[in-house]
């Protein structure tokens, strides 16, 4: 990885950062999931763990701390809210719990299949061909809407949403897996997840990013750093590290099969 650009500048100053933020200015402490790949893991092989580091080298920090939370009701709440952490690494735009930096990736929901089955070619959750398939989705995520209104629902494989994955395998892991194994013909998953457990899979598999839904639920997502609304230079510090650092952040997320869209939902590949 290049060598980072400088932000000695970035830095907050001495002492519990800057005036009536509680930011630690010698460690960056992260709120994370202990067991979240590809995101966050306690083994620290998740994109987010990687990130993390890179912010803390650009800023000045002399090491990354964890507090370590699953990803639950809660979360944000016991740690971020708690004071016991200063970031969360990647966390969706317009979300009230945080307050958001400006977005360092945008990514989709993406519908996923065997590249050389009868599917080829589909791209949206309405086309006739999946009239009689059966579509693997995650309980309550966004593709269930659009799904319904296409009459999938009725056979669909309904994936739990909330699982303890230091127990149990992520349940996009799981889809792929049943897909594979002729338990579903497709899944609509959340587009990092699908990537990077696709390319683990081996398959040779199709992942189609589902920016041509016409109406219903929004199936694409700005990636933000979330900070507490009080840290505004916290906030503006990490900012400017997205802004220099957008061409290694991206290189960063395609070395992890992350479908990076544009501003124009065309797939960013380098």
């Amino acid at each position: 990885m290049a060598t980072l650009i400088p932000l000695q500048a970035y830095s907050q100053s001495a002492g519990l950062g800057a005036a009536g933020e509680l930011v630690d200015p010698d460690r960056l402490r992260v709120c994370a999931d202990p067991s979240n790949i590809p995101f966050s893991d306690q083994s620290g092989e998740g994109f987010e763990d990687k990130l993390a580091k890179m912010v803390a080298t650009a800023t000045g920090r002399s090491a990354v701390a964890y507090t370590w939370y699953p990803s639950i009701p809660g979360f944000v709440r016991n740690t971020l809210g708690a004071n016991r952490c200063d970031i969360i690494m990647g966390y969706a735009q317009g979300d009230e719990l945080v307050q958001n930096t400006n977005a360092y990736y945008r990514s989709s929901y993406v519908l996923i299949y065997k590249k050389d089955g009868d599917l080829a070619g589909v791209e949206t959750l309405a086309d006739p061909k999946l009239a009689d398939k059966r579509i693997g989705v995650v309980q309550g995520t966004p593709p269930t809407a659009n799904m319904a209104v296409a009459k999938l629902m009725r056979k669909a494989k309904i994936y739990p949403l909330i699982v303890d994955t230091r127990i149990t395998p992520s349940m996009a892991e799981v889809m792929i897996r049943d897909m594979l194994a002729g338990v579903i013909d497709a899944a609509a998953i959340w587009g990092p997840m699908a990537g990077y457990y696709a390319r683990k899979s081996g398959a040779d598999l199709a992942i189609v990013p589902l920016t041509k839904e016409k109406g219903g639920q929004r199936m694409i997502y700005r990636i933000t750093m979330g900070v507490r609304p009080s840290d505004q230079q916290w906030k503006r510090t990490l900012n400017a590290f997205i802004k220099d650092n957008q061409a290694e952040i991206n290189k960063l997320l395609l070395s992890y099969h992350v479908p990076l869209l544009d501003e124009h939902d065309e797939r960013i590949t380098q």
